[in-house]
């Protein structure tokens, strides 16, 4: 498919830059060795052609590589070479005719409402008539009065972003506004002021005041709306507390979370919510990470276990020591998600962006032919430069702007409060069409927390000493089946490894008192030289029983030992692959395991498919043997090993329990470990996709039929007004009805 390699080389190249953010977890520039990314709050954009603008002017300074403007959000993200500043970049939009700040320091929404109460005050008497018929028209020394401030002070907005717009070479929708209304306004002057019979009902006034005093409401309500789209980063950057009670010298004080410093031994109190990432040291009970990770249910913690800053703490008191701060913290990783997500544009905003770039110029041509083609067919000029005004106002590519970005920031918010974090708006859209999901095992279906369960010595060794030498090997390993040796080590002296290096999807080496030793799969031992030897059999029955076996051998090959490790399916692995099933969507497992280990997982999990002895670029070569075959992939995974497969699947899903690099480098992540949030996530992305095509599909039919409808003279220029700023206010309402999603599971 069309969009399959640039989103997946775009969510690769994502992974590679080091993004930098300060002590309010707030994103700063984000730099890869050449470039740097710098987001900007542009003010005084109204429309899909103030955006289109925008992107050029930035586009065009020296030294910039790509420039992304966002409507909804009202902010640039910029890519350009080490020498382009934000100095220079503002610049460039400052002489475009908008503002632009850093978006720490962007300026609240204008204050319309003021101008807007002025409006409405002085234009409800010239809408009477309207109401009670000619009989309350007022003259038209008083309707030139009520409407001239209207106009001219309140509509004035409207001439100077016009201007500068048209100035640049381009047009935007003030430019329709102000040559509308300032046409139905002139031609009402020359009638009052000629005083041609007739004139009580001549007038125009109450179209020009109408429309701009719509336009506004519009934009009020509009603007209102669009902030509800950005309020899950308000929510997730509310749940950092600003100070923390820290035990120094046995004195607890309290200090700015910026003054934390890694290591410290952080009180917090029952009800109190975690200022930092930390483990705990002392203190058990529940602590409550639904609005991070959306668990409704408090989860139990005791000392050594993991917190997360913005998790609320339940009934007892804790002590944690930080260990993560600032930009590496849990909730500002998170943040940068949300943000990076919204702020990005998704590959069909950007047709609907080259739409709106002529939008304004074709209209502009269509009110010209709607006013020579009723003079044409002998009406009075007056008619058919209404008519014209009708064509200009009804128009509006607003709707075209917001439609795609207020859908996608919805989305996005939504799922991070549900515990799915999106990369970016691609990703989103890649997902809603996914066919087929490919399963990791350990981790992924399984609860990742295996355990030594057998332990079976060759000839000449003890079990301690084959534990002793497996628990050397993998010290300071973070692989789930190394983490289960070091527990079953507990309480024995394990001895000290060197030159300790992985060999992908095989297992590790390393040496012992002078000695190679190596511990991992059947393909290790015989790769190595050896053979299974009298321990053959004993792998069988523990294949057999559905363990997960790794050899323990010398250098040069010869079985040392047999550990044997059995790991249990999550709760809701079943359920996910059953509700995959209802949406359509196909399930798959691939593991590095042995056939006999995959085997009972997946039958449990109710998965018919299933590939098994893979190493990781098996995985990630299988993915793109489905994705020949036109069947859009999702794979989800969450370790290492699943890397290469989740970056060369069309959509890249990991655990958030699982490794950084798995999570660097697909474009979901999945804040639980719980296979039923895969499902949760293909249904969020189908929903917003849906709000999407419905706010293209009204924002492109509000024009269709209100231009055609106006040009024939069937609509008045303030019922065009009143259409074309409910045509923008429906589509992000439209988008924010999304909001009552809640996962099935």
């Amino acid at each position: 498919m069309w969009w399959r390699n640039p989103a997946r080389l775009a969510i690769m190249d994502r992974a590679a830059l080091h993004v930098r953010l300060d002590e309010t977890g707030r994103v700063g520039p984000i730099y890869d060795t050449m470039n740097a990314t710098t987001d900007l709050a542009i003010e005084g954009m109204t429309c899909a052609a103030c955006v289109t603008r925008v992107e050029k002017v930035l586009a065009r300074v020296p030294g910039v590589s790509t420039a992304e403007v966002n409507l909804a959000t009202s902010r640039a993200r910029v890519v350009a070479g080490p020498g382009v500043t934000f100095t220079v970049l503002a610049a460039a939009v400052v002489k475009a005719g908008y503002g632009a700040a850093p978006v720490s320091a962007a300026a609240k929404p204008e204050a319309l409402p003021w101008a807007l109460l002025v409006a409405l005050v002085l234009t409800a008497p010239l809408l009477v008539p309207m109401i009670w018929g000619h009989a309350y028209m007022l003259p038209g020394w008083v309707q030139f009065a009520l409407a001239l401030p209207v106009q001219v002070w309140i509509g004035a907005r409207f001439y100077v972003s016009g201007w500068k717009s048209v100035r640049l070479g381009s047009a935007s929708m003030d430019v329709l506004v102000a040559l509308g209304t300032t046409a139905a306004f002139a031609l009402s002057v020359l009638e009052v002021g000629l005083a041609w019979p007739g004139e009580a009902h001549a007038l125009y006034f109450e179209a020009s005041s109408a429309v701009i005093t719509l336009v506004l409401l519009g934009r009020v309500l509009e603007g209102r709306a669009r902030r509800q789209t950005v309020s899950a980063i308000a929510a997730l950057a509310a749940l950092r507390p600003q100070t923390a009670r820290v035990r120094r010298a046995r004195v607890e004080v309290e200090v700015p979370v910026a003054a934390v410093r890694r290591g410290d031994a952080v009180v917090i109190r029952p009800g109190e919510r975690m200022p930092v990432d930390g483990l705990i040291l002392e203190g058990m009970g529940g602590v409550d990470e639904s609005l991070i990770t959306g668990e409704s249910l408090p989860v139990a913690k005791g000392p050594g276990d993991k917190v997360t800053g913005g998790s609320v703490n339940g009934e007892a008191l804790l002590l944690v020591a930080a260990t993560t701060l600032g930009a590496e913290s849990v909730l500002a990783r998170i943040i940068r998600l949300v943000e990076d997500a919204q702020t990005g544009k998704a590959p069909i905003q950007r047709l609907a962006d080259r739409v709106s770039a002529v939008f304004v110029p074709i209209v502009l041509v269509l009110a010209a032919a709607t006013c020579a083609g009723w003079l044409l067919t002998g009406a009075v000029w007056t008619e058919a430069v209404i008519n014209a005004v009708s064509v200009l106002v009804i128009a509006c590519p607003c709707a075209l702007g917001l439609a795609t970005p207020t859908a996608i920031m919805v989305g996005t918010g939504l799922a991070a409060r549900h515990g799915i974090l999106i990369k970016d708006a691609a990703a989103l859209e890649i997902a809603h069409a996914v066919t087929m999901v490919v399963f990791d095992k350990t981790g992924t279906l399984t609860e990742g927390r295996p355990d030594v369960t057998a332990m079976i010595p060759a000839s000449g060794w003890t079990p301690d000493g084959v534990l002793a030498l497996a628990a050397g090997l993998q010290a300071g390993s973070e692989h789930p089946l190394a983490r289960a040796v070091l527990r079953a080590a507990t309480g024995h002296e394990a001895p000290v490894a060197e030159g300790l290096h992985a060999v992908p999807g095989r297992g590790i080496v390393g040496r012992i008192g002078g000695r190679e030793y190596r511990l991992g799969s059947r393909r290790l031992l015989e790769e190595s030289g050896g053979a299974p030897g009298a321990l053959a059999a004993a792998e069988a029955r523990l294949g057999a029983a559905g363990h997960t076996v790794a050899w323990l051998m010398t250098g040069a090959g010869e079985p040392v030992g047999l550990l044997g490790f059995t790991d249990r399916i999550k709760p809701g692995a079943a359920l996910a692959v059953a509700r995959l099933a209802a949406m359509g969507v196909t399930s798959r497992l691939l593991s590095g395991d042995s056939a006999a280990a995959a085997a009972p997982i997946a039958e449990a999990a109710g998965i018919a498919d299933v590939r098994t002895g893979l190493l990781p670029q098996d995985k990630a070569a299988e993915v793109a043997r489905m994705q020949g075959l036109g069947i859009v992939v999702a794979m989800v995974g969450d370790g290492v090993n699943d890397a290469p497969a989740l970056a060369a699947a069309d959509i890249g899903i990991a655990m958030g329990t699982g490794t950084d690099i798995a999570m660097q480098t697909a474009g979901i992540t999945l804040m639980r470990g719980d296979p039923l949030l895969v499902a949760d996530a293909i249904d969020l992305s189908r929903r917003t996709w849906g709000k999407l095509r419905q706010g293209l599909f009204w924002a492109m039919a509000y024009n269709v039929l209100g231009i055609p409808v106006a040009a024939l003279g069937w609509l008045d220029p303030t019922l065009a007004g009143a259409a074309m700023a409910l045509s923008s206010v429906s589509v992000v309402v439209n988008a924010l009805s999304l909001r009552r999603w809640r996962p099935a599971g």
